[in-house]
């Protein structure tokens, strides 16, 4: 059974908004357990006990909110080491398109990569272009459809690669749920 931590940091309420639909979208994967958490209300207990990270944060003047920032930069050191090899996804909103979302998200992995964690973003499109190929973006709150259907992707794909390369439950692999959707278009 994967562990999902979705951890995020909102100024104005998008992000967590994100937030919610990437837990939703997580816990479409049958057995999912998925905490959220507000860095407010977080601490380094939850990183231990994930085996799965989607962290958002606001993205203020092109990067990564001052909150998030040092949110990680007050992890107790003697944890430093201990995320090897968990899985990692990002997301981020802004106040209008290219905003720096993008930035943000290479920011958010950087940060994951530096603790560790393994990192990945979404080939697939959930829109007429529109991907997540960084992590899941939005203009202000995820509000149309391939916004939000991004944040529920990200989460769900999380979900699956954590059951897969943590837990060794291969029906989940990404792939294969790819592949059979596939092949149900093709009948």
């Amino acid at each position: 059974m994967p562990k999902i931590l979705v951890l995020y940091h909102s100024n104005s309420g998008n992000t967590q908004l994100m937030a919610e639909l990437v837990a939703e979208g997580a816990r479409q994967l049958d057995g999912a357990d998925v905490r959220l958490r507000e860095i407010s209300t977080a601490d380094h207990t939850d990183l231990e006990w994930c085996d799965g990270i989607a962290m958002g944060s606001p993205t203020n003047y092109g990067t990564v909110s001052w909150q998030m920032k040092q949110w990680w930069d007050q992890q107790p050191i003697e944890n430093w080491g201990r995320r090897d090899g968990k899985i990692g996804c990002v997301f981020s909103s802004a106040g209008a398109w290219g905003g720096g979302q993008e930035w943000t998200c290479m920011a958010l992995m950087s940060i994951l990569i530096n603790y560790g964690f393994l990192v990945f973003g979404l080939t697939d499109y959930t829109g007429v272009k529109f991907s997540a190929h960084y992590g899941a973006v939005c203009a202000g709150p995820p509000s149309d459809e391939r916004a939000a259907e991004a944040c529920r992707r990200l989460g769900l794909r999380l979900a699956e690669w954590t059951a897969c390369m943590i837990d060794g439950q291969k029906e989940a692999h990404p792939l294969r749920q790819s592949y059979e959707r596939f092949r149900e278009l093709g009948k």
